[in-house]
């Protein structure tokens, strides 16, 4: 697939104020900087389309940019860690799961998951309750340059161990680098497979 045009339209507080749901999208979700706009980044090959930052929570709404004029990738807020209140917290966690279950044309939600760490409870747990939700998951493990090749293979396996007691059959599992833009060509072909799947 390639990206001719990527532009950036719409932060929303709320899932109401979300663009009309008329086009497919595909959601990036994960801990607090785990890597998802330096991501999206990539897969468009610009350097600033969604912003990234340094400070962990400064994704606090629900981000779209439109991709070729005909489908969105979209920046949720990242869960766990982030340096505001209880309070703010639980607006994002209310705003991202009514988003999840409400937005009907949300064709597949990429959960990033730090390749330097072990899987984490928040990650095990948060994957979970979305596949309990039926919703069409892919697993996407980042930042991959920072591991040797040997590291980066028994992070990989001990993710999919752990997983693979609470599942059956694991998503697709794609390991990625933005820096390297690694995994790029196989996160747009299963977006480009999903959409032929849909029409």
């Amino acid at each position: 697939m390639e990206i001719r045009k990527a532009e950036f339209v719409a932060s929303s507080d709320h899932v109401s104020k979300c663009p009309k749901p008329d086009k497919p999208e595909f959601a990036f979700i994960g801990r607090s900087n785990s890597g998802k706009s330096s991501l999206i980044n990539m897969l468009v090959q610009r350097k600033d389309l969604a912003k990234t930052s340094q400070r962990p929570g400064k994704t606090r709404t629900i981000n779209h940019f439109l991709i070729n004029e005909g489908w969105y990738l979209v920046d949720l807020p990242g869960y766990g860690y982030a340096s505001v209140s209880k309070q703010v917290k639980k607006g994002w966690g209310s705003m991202t799961e009514q988003y999840l279950l409400k937005r009907e044309n949300l064709y597949a939600l990429f959960v990033l998951l730090d390749a330097r760490l072990p899987l984490q409870r928040i990650d095990a747990n948060f994957i979970i309750w979305a596949g309990r939700a039926g919703i069409p998951l892919c697993l996407v493990m980042t930042k991959a340059d920072k591991l040797s090749a040997n590291e980066l293979a028994a992070n990989r396996a001990a993710i999919q161990k752990e997983l693979l007691k609470i599942w059956e059959e694991l998503p697709p599992f794609v390991v990625t680098s933005s820096v390297r833009k690694t995994g790029r060509e196989e996160l747009l072909d299963i977006i480009a497979r999903a959409i032929r799947k849909m029409e």
